[in-house]
C-alpha cells in the first residue's frame, strides 16, 4: 500500500458519513469532519468517534464541514441520529443555502409576525412561531453564504 493510499484511509476512517434526508428526497450524501446541528437544547456538534446520539432538531441552520469546505442547510426541524460515525438527519425541510430565496424568506418572516401579533392567545399561535423560527433559519443560512462569498471575492 503505497503512503498516500494509507494516508487516505486513515483520512476516511477519522470521517462521518453524513447522510440528510426529507420524506420525499435525499438532500445530502458524504463526508464530513464536522456537523453542526440545532438540537432543541442548544447546537451540538458532532465528531468522529461520536456516542450514539438521538435528538429532535428544531428549525435552525445545520453545518457539514470537510477540511476548508462547509455547506449550510436550513432545516425545518427533525432528527438526528449518530452512530459508528454515521449521521443520518431526517429533517421536515431542507433548503441548500444557494436555493434560499431570501425575498421570499423575508416576506414569509414578516407574516409569520403579523400571525404571532393577531393569535396572541389562541391555539394558532404555536404554527406561527414555528414558521417564524423557519424563516429565521433561512435568513440565517443565506446570510452566512453570502457574508462567505463576500470575503473570498
Amino acid at each position: 500500500m503505497s503512503d498516500h493510499s494509507a494516508e487516505t484511509e486513515i483520512q476516511e476512517r477519522s470521517q462521518l458519513h453524513v447522510v440528510i434526508v426529507t420524506g420525499d428526497k435525499a438532500v445530502y450524501d458524504g463526508m464530513a469532519d464536522r456537523v453542526i446541528a440545532p438540537a432543541l437544547k442548544g447546537q451540538i456538534s458532532v465528531l468522529c468517534h461520536h456516542a450514539p446520539l438521538l435528538a429532535a432538531l428544531e428549525p435552525g441552520e445545520l453545518i457539514v464541514r470537510l477540511g476548508e469546505n462547509e455547506e449550510d442547510f436550513a432545516i425545518g426541524g427533525g432528527f438526528i441520529e449518530v452512530r459508528d460515525d454515521q449521521v443520518i438527519v431526517l429533517a421536515d425541510t431542507v433548503e441548500r443555502a444557494e436555493e434560499i430565496d431570501v425575498a421570499r424568506a423575508e416576506a414569509a418572516r414578516r407574516r409569520a409576525q403579523r400571525l404571532i401579533r393577531m393569535y396572541r392567545d389562541r391555539p394558532e399561535l404555536a404554527a406561527a412561531a414555528q414558521a417564524l423560527r423557519r424563516s429565521r433559519a433561512r435568513l440565517q443560512v443565506a446570510h452566512h453564504q453570502a457574508s462567505r462569498r463576500s470575503r473570498r471575492g
